[in-house]
């Protein structure tokens, strides 16, 4: 029997299928306006595959969770994280989420979530904040990364991302090379995002992996960055960008029908 996670984050929804303990497929749609017409686009796409969410266990997770009504239940995104980042990486490190809305620093021992912090929504810290940016330049989140790793840093130091978006505007219009700005808005979101991850990794042993998960475990800047400032090694691959989804599958399995 297969069974099904669906993760409706705020930018992307994701589903995730598992069979026999592994993934066998991955979905991914914008979310849009409706988190109800996200959760649907995945449906329809998945019976596409032959799996109909009627006949499998489903699990739902995320921002709009509460959205998808062909779920059998729904589970909190740090569990299904922690679940499906043990899945791809192993049972003991520290999980980075960076989604849309928030970042999450989830501490994992034995597979189980040991502790867990998360950010404040309008801190400037999150993919939507590097999505705003990379549109304000006119380029994409992966080319604003090559452009980065060229540039030289200027400081964006606001907390929210309305404030942040307005220094950025003030640096376009003084003349500043966008690589110079690329630059400095990544060092921005890694920089904080180091900051919520400080106090669980100082718990952790020094050799102790970092499983970057969410939109950004593609970007080879952004991985770079972070594995820099946080002095160990940062593990990623690009199912990690499923994480939620599959955390929610492998809870699903645990549904008797």
């Amino acid at each position: 029997m297969a069974s099904i996670g669906i993760d409706i984050g705020s930018t992307a929804a994701k589903a995730a299928v598992m069979e026999d303990g592994k993934l066998v497929a991955t979905i991914v749609e914008p979310t849009g306006f409706n988190s109800v017409d996200a959760g649907n686009r995945l449906a329809a796409r998945l019976a596409d595959l032959g799996y109909n969410t009627q006949d499998h266990p489903v699990v739902a997770t995320g921002y709009g969770r509460v959205s998808v009504a062909f779920a059998s239940k729904t589970v909190t995104e740090i569990t299904c994280h922690g679940l499906g980042a043990s899945y791809l990486f192993g049972s003991d490190g520290v999980v980075i989420d960076i989604g849309g809305q928030d970042t999450k620093v989830i501490q994992l021992a034995n597979g189980r979530v040991k502790k867990f912090v998360m950010n404040d929504k309008c801190a400037a810290g999150t993919g939507k904040f590097l999505e705003v940016m990379a549109d304000r330049l006119g380029v994409t989140q992966d080319t604003m990364g090559a452009m980065a790793r060229t540039g030289k840093l200027v400081s964006i130091s606001s907390m929210c991302t309305v404030f942040a978006e307005s220094e950025v505007i003030s640096l376009i219009g003084r003349g500043e090379p966008r690589e110079n700005i690329a630059n400095g808005v990544i060092e921005s979101v890694v920089g904080r995002v180091c900051s919520l991850a400080g106090a669980t990794l100082g718990s952790q042993s020094a050799d102790a992996p970092c499983f970057l998960t969410g939109g950004l475990c593609e970007n080879e800047y952004v991985i770079e960055r972070l594995a820099a400032n946080l002095k160990r090694q940062v593990i990623t691959c690009p199912e990690a960008r499923f994480a939620g989804a599959i955390g929610a599958a492998i809870s699903a399995s645990k549904i008797e029908q």
